[in-house]
């Protein structure tokens, strides 16, 4: 009977210490890696799927205010980490966002779902990352996003809210390709 007792003041002092830890959100991990089912908002209908490939010009925006909440990747979500939010790439994903006005490019972990306003908006960024690309004072900017592979040392940099290492800047014949990209998209 005392085992019994003390697997149950175990398991509920666990439970307890787990709460006052933040018990109710996922640990910071890139494993498992989650697609998740087709959901709607506002009216649109977005069929999240696993697209290596992904290479796409559009506008970024920010978003910080929501410290603490909880991220559609169930991690909570911290404004001055480098993450972002995407409406379809897998959870988590690793994407290289450029700012077409400056060339400047991050290294950047999807961890949320967004965005759903704003005209060819194709990725909400973080404080912290909006801070690392230049343009939180802006609020938006045109910017390229492409799915990469980064190697762990800078996935683990990025799983604790760290930069990832530099990136070069890109050149301006290369950016004057993807501003004519941007423009050709009616954007």
């Amino acid at each position: 009977m005392r085992v019994i007792e003390r697997s149950i003041a175990t398991a509920l002092l666990l439970g307890l210490l787990s709460a006052c830890g933040g018990g109710n959100f996922r640990p910071v991990s890139d494993m498992p890696v989650r697609i998740g089912k087709p959901y709607s908002v506002r009216g649109t209908t977005y069929v999240p799927a696993a697209q290596p490939g992904y290479d796409l010009v559009g506008y970024a925006s920010w978003y910080g205010s929501e410290s603490g909440n909880r991220t559609a990747s169930g991690e909570r979500f911290h404004p001055g980490w480098i993450t972002a939010a995407h409406t379809t790439l897998p959870l988590p994903a690793y994407v290289e966002v450029t700012a077409l006005d400056t060339g400047r490019t991050i290294l950047v972990r999807i961890n949320d779902r967004g965005p759903f306003s704003g005209r060819g908006r194709i990725i909400d960024l973080s404080r912290g990352a909006a801070e690392e690309l230049g343009i939180r004072a802006t609020g938006h900017a045109a910017v390229w996003v492409r799915a990469v592979d980064p190697p762990e040392k800078d996935r683990k940099k990025l799983r604790r809210g760290k930069p990832a290492g530099d990136r070069p800047r890109m050149s301006e014949a290369d950016l004057s390709t993807l501003r004519t990209r941007l423009k050709t998209a009616g954007m």
